[in-house]
């Protein structure tokens, strides 16, 4: 399922091959997000022209709508929404515990499952790992995540502790399930999905090695971190994988969950041994106007990102651009940059536009992926 194809000699970093129902894709690897079955503003077209070789979705949300009975009947999640390449799913535990944060009464989590009200409807729906693990199943994902509990970084340890021993149990759970339909689908001639677990535990290492050793002793084909910590506060991330990295079996996958919110980001945790990641912020800060910008070097230190803009983002709104002839990045290869001014961009947003929600999207995510080609040249060569 995972081929190691080389590994650097200057760090962590590593080269694979993941074999899925949908065929291979190559690690390290950004996923662009497509929630609700599309990567918004973007089709599957766009998504073969800028590179990308797997996306994923939210079970939980396709559960709500349109339902995961509906996108069986109509033949998968791949022919539903017409990708043709691998596509991860996320079990939504993410999901239920931001429904249940800031006091909010929309989620209530129990050592069962969570139970949730619906924000489209109203509906009360209860998700067990069992339940969910059917959903992933029926949605027909190549790779499906475990239930879980997301650890909420402003929570005692106490707690932390008993939501990841929660998540431990579900994982077992949902193991379970997973193991039950392969033995179903064997009989039906449906191919089954490859199963992550997830390890939590905060922003505290010794839960999260606690975790680690407790998730790795399980027959998963990849593995995960999970929580809110990770991606959002890096400097906490990359402790937590430098001290863990060594805890974890180097034939299976490493992914860090929604990590990718800077090109920067990845790059260091790419020479930190993880192999797969995603995140929301690319596509979403491009629809706000926010563009990366800078030269993706191959340097004796790496690859580094030289940029004169701050955190190697440009505002496209600025009055600056509307003049500006120039690509958005002079070195880019996407569709946006190869046709398109920064001024016409500028007038495209300034004017609400639908067509600056697909040039801007495309740039940020074909930006994201020429790093990602970078840093595997660059592991290629070391």
């Amino acid at each position: 399922m995972f081929k190691i194809i080389k590994q650097s000699n200057k760090d962590q970093g590593r080269l694979g091959e993941i074999t899925t129902n949908h065929g291979i894709f190559h690690t390290p690897i950004f996923m662009p997000p497509g929630t609700l079955a599309s990567v918004k503003a973007i089709g599957p077209d766009d998504l073969e022209t800028i590179g990308a070789e797997i996306i994923l979705v939210n079970a939980l949300h396709l559960h709500l709508r349109p339902g995961e009975e509906m996108i069986e009947y109509l033949g998968g999640i791949h022919k539903f929404m017409g990708f043709k390449k691998p596509i991860l799913s996320d079990s939504g535990g993410f999901q239920a515990w931001s429904l249940s944060k800031k006091g909010s009464k929309l989620s209530k989590i129990n050592d069962d499952g969570v139970e949730f009200k619906s924000p489209w409807d109203g509906n009360i729906h209860f998700i067990t790992p069992e339940k969910a693990i059917e959903i992933e199943h029926k949605i027909g994902s190549d790779i499906i995540m475990t239930f879980d509990e997301c650890s909420p970084d402003n929570s005692d340890k106490d707690y932390i502790r008993q939501s990841m021993l929660r998540t431990h149990r579900w994982a077992e759970r949902s193991l379970k399930e997973h193991q039950k339909l392969i033995e179903q689908e064997k009989n039906s001639g449906k191919k089954s999905p490859l199963l992550f677990g997830i390890i939590q535990g905060g922003p505290f290492l010794d839960l999260r090695k606690e975790s680690v050793k407790f998730i790795s002793s399980l027959s998963f084909d990849g593995y995960a971190l999970g929580g809110e910590t990770i991606g959002y506060n890096m400097k906490k991330t990359l402790e937590i994988i430098e001290e863990i990295k060594p805890l974890i079996p180097q034939d299976k996958p490493l992914y860090a969950m929604g990590l990718g919110s800077n090109p920067r980001d990845v790059i260091e945790v790419v020479k930190r041994g993880v192999d797969m990641f995603d995140c929301v912020n690319p596509a979403r800060i491009a629809r706000h106007g926010d563009l990366y910008t800078g030269k993706i070097i191959i340097s004796s230190k790496g690859v580094e990102i030289e940029s004169e803009e701050k955190e190697g983002i440009i505002n496209i709104s600025n009055s600056r651009y509307r003049k500006d002839n120039k690509p958005i990045d002079e070195d880019c290869d996407c569709y946006t940059c190869k046709n398109f001014s920064r001024a016409y961009l500028n007038h495209l947003y300034l004017n609400k536009e639908p067509l600056y929600l697909r040039l801007a999207t495309i740039h940020n995510l074909r930006y994201m992926l020429r790093v990602i080609n970078a840093l595997r040249e660059n592991i290629k060569n070391t």
